[in-house]
């Protein structure tokens, strides 16, 4: 009953979708060169042979989609979709031959329809926990095969679901097999009512190090000189004001202390550093060229794809979205690099990966503002201690990168089918 009213809402109140989706596009949330693409309509001629098509939400299911993608590519022509911006020029520049991009469509029965029946895809994967009701099973009555890999079931997703068990057990029995990034995440797929589930790791593990311009990072690295820093990373709103508070209280006792402030959504990068200036730093904005300046308090990146270059720059790392907003950011990006890392108590997306990194003394928990002030205090001041963290994160990260091997191995028989395909 539940999904028959939600397909009748999505019809039925079509131009309330097509008022949102106009919001969006004023908003910079929505690509406008590229629109057509979230109504289904193509902008890449369909390959000749077997199409494997992989989605994900946005730019952490594309970059834990990667290194899949570049080993599949030798198999089949990839077709990767995402519902962002940010993942949609992040997998400009790194998908590898063989492999393109789309935006998923909306989840409206008409676009969807169109999209299937252009891309007709011979094998579909589906990271994590993105569930588009008409997608999916417009795409299983198709029969297509469809498996769930690196699945994640959250606390408050399984509170969610669990008060809708037959929705969500329909939209579960469309995949012929699910993977859950952890073995509780297996559990809990399999309780919800997923078919065949399992674990094989958790393929963030298997993601490469984050690029980086090296030019760019030497011409940052003579600019800071030797001053001490630390990164705030993919900030989300109210977590810059908070990065120039800690400055503040930090720079009388640490002198030539620099703070780093990489936002999440770089669009916000004005605001952010009109927020700032108005609260008396000196704010240098990568998105508008300016340099750091001997007096620069805080440099603002606002620019799309450079977190690579930030965390090699910044031995010490606080990552976003953990004091202000819920949920986190992929550790593991900024542990593969040697960073020494931070983070509030809200790292809810990523909770395994924390408890491993924090247990093994890669990474460090903190209750609160004040508690960031004497965390950052104390690990500023002790270099080795900082290089002690970074090189039990890098082994961290490493340790489960036959991940990819495992999941290749479970894909064998479906892959076996595509290639058995005239």
């Amino acid at each position: 009953m539940m999904l028959g009213l939600y397909r009748a809402a999505t019809q039925g109140l079509a131009p309330l979708v097509d008022l949102y989706l106009a919001q969006r596009r004023r908003r910079g949330k929505e690509d406008g060169a590229r629109f057509p693409e979230r109504r289904g309509i193509a902008a890449h001629p369909r390959p000749a042979g077997p199409l494997i098509w992989i989605h994900g939400a946005s730019v952490g299911e594309a970059l834990s989609a990667l290194p899949l993608v570049e080993r599949l590519a030798a198999r089949a022509a990839i077709l990767v979709t995402t519902g962002t911006v940010t993942s949609a020029a992040l997998l400009a520049e790194r998908l590898p031959a063989n492999a393109f991009h789309q935006y998923v469509p909306v989840d409206r029965l008409p676009w969807v329809r169109r999209f299937l029946d252009y891309w007709r895809p011979d094998l579909a994967l589906w990271l994590e926990s993105e569930f588009w009701p008409n997608l999916m099973l417009e795409t299983a009555a198709r029969r297509i095969p469809m498996a769930l890999i690196n699945g994640r079931v959250s606390d408050r997703s399984l509170a969610s679901w669990r008060r809708m068990p037959g929705a969500v057990r329909t939209l579960l029995g469309c995949f012929a097999w699910a993977l859950g990034q952890s073995e509780e995440d297996a559990r809990r797929l399999a309780l919800l009512g997923a078919r065949h589930t399992g674990c094989v790791g958790n393929l963030k593990y298997a993601a490469l190090p984050l690029p980086v311009d090296e030019s760019g990072l030497a011409r940052l690295q003579a600019e800071i000189g030797g001053r001490p820093l630390w990164l705030a990373a993919s900030t989300h709103a109210g977590e810059e004001a908070l990065a120039a508070r800690v400055q503040a209280r930090l720079k009388a006792e640490i002198p030539g202390l620099l703070t780093l402030v990489v936002p999440r959504h770089p669009a916000r990068g004005p605001a952010i550093a009109q927020e700032l200036a108005a609260s008396g730093m000196v704010v240098a904005r990568r998105g508008a060229d300016q340099p750091i300046a001997p007096d620069t308090d805080l440099y603002l990146a606002d620019t799309m794809g450079e977190l690579g270059l930030f965390y090699r720059l910044a031995p010490l790392v606080l990552i976003g979205k953990t004091l202000t907003a819920a949920g986190g950011q992929n550790p593991l990006e900024a542990a593969r690099l040697g960073c020494a890392l931070l983070w509030g108590p809200r790292m809810d997306n990523f909770k395994t990966i924390a408890a491993r990194l924090e247990e093994a003394g890669a990474a460090q928990a903190v209750a609160d503002e004040n508690d960031l002030v004497v965390k950052l205090r104390r690990l500023l001041a002790d270099a080795p201690e900082r290089a002690k963290m970074g090189a039990i994160g890098i082994g961290i990260a490493r340790a489960e990168a036959d991940v990819l091997d495992r999941l290749i191995e479970r894909l064998a028989p479906d892959l076996a089918r595509l290639d058995a395909r005239p």
